[in-house]
């Protein structure tokens, strides 16, 4: 069994986000659900529906929740869900989410890490790169 990942974001930042990774590897490894945050939403109602997804998500092996902007209301949803089998990662940007989908038979905790150094080593200054 996997870990089960969850997008939990502004809007369709996530699902956005999850179709370039798609469309970038060409499959989605994981079981991943994208979940945007109203900013007229119910914060309790938006806070029932993550509970439900990440219970649809979790298939024995746990939940990688990824948030786009943490102390915001989609990183807080998120973050009232954290548990032994629930880890967040905040700050979701791209490379981020193709480093974790690129490494679908990782352990929960695992994962995490890899989720950190993704979304780390891809935030480049390219005035010091060679094109």
């Amino acid at each position: 069994m996997k870990v089960g990942l969850l997008i939990i974001t502004h809007g369709n930042v996530g699902s956005s986000m999850l179709d370039t990774a798609i469309s970038v590897l060409g499959t989605c490894p994981l079981k991943t659900q994208a979940l945007g945050i109203a900013m007229s939403g119910e914060p309790e109602e938006q806070l029932e529906e993550a509970r439900r997804y990440t219970k649809r998500l979790d298939q024995g092996n746990g939940v990688l929740i990824l948030t786009d902007l943490y102390g915001s209301t989609p990183s807080n949803i998120a973050c009232k869900l954290r548990g032994d089998k629930v880890a967040v990662v905040a700050g979701l940007n791209l490379p981020m989410l193709l480093r974790v989908l690129n490494y679908p038979e990782l352990e929960l905790e695992d994962l995490v890490q890899k989720a950190l150094t993704g979304g780390r080593d891809g935030v480049l200054s390219c005035r010091d790169l060679q094109p």
